[in-house]
């Protein structure tokens, strides 16, 4: 038996080190990046900033936020993306009547109305349920950022919406 041989069908740890974080974050982090940059940028940086996490998992995971830095990581790539190859920023409709979620059919283009960083953050904590604390720690910001964010988007979009405030 070869050296090779010996080791197939083994994980090693960094393997399973690294398929729980990306369990862990998977989810959260595309989430963000889709409501900041649209579904298919997204998407596509969300993908590219784990395999830039795996190609480089020695120093991402002895980082102190870890999940922050592949978001800043999916962030940058979504930007250039946009800047770059000229993609356009496309948020998801509404649901159908086959999807019966309740949602404002004008929350969509309203949403496209603020910067992709409070886009984010509502729709993380309005959307998503995270806490103020989790989004900031994904996003890598303070909580009080994401706090200014939020009261600053939902001002935004009730004046979009034409909706008094509480």
């Amino acid at each position: 038996m070869t050296v090779t041989e010996s080791h197939v069908g083994t994980i090693s740890p960094d393997e399973v080190s690294f398929t729980s974080f990306v369990e862990e974050i998977q989810d959260r982090v595309r989430h963000a990046l889709v409501a900041g940059f649209g579904v298919e940028v997204g998407r596509d940086a969300a993908e590219e900033a784990l395999v830039y996490a795996w190609e480089h998992w020695d120093h991402v995971s002895g980082l102190d936020n870890p999940s922050g830095y592949v978001f800043r990581v999916g962030q940058r790539l979504a930007q250039k993306m946009v800047k770059k190859e000229n993609r356009m920023v496309v948020l998801p409709d509404p649901p159908t009547v086959a999807n019966p979620v309740e949602i404002e059919p004008g929350l969509p283009e309203a949403l496209a109305t603020l910067s992709p960083r409070q886009r984010m953050v509502v729709v993380l904590v309005g959307g998503f349920g995270l806490s103020q604390r989790e989004t900031a720690a994904l996003l890598g910001i303070r909580r009080t950022s994401v706090q200014k964010h939020l009261e600053r988007a939902m001002s935004r979009l009730r004046s979009e919406m034409g909706v008094a405030s509480p």
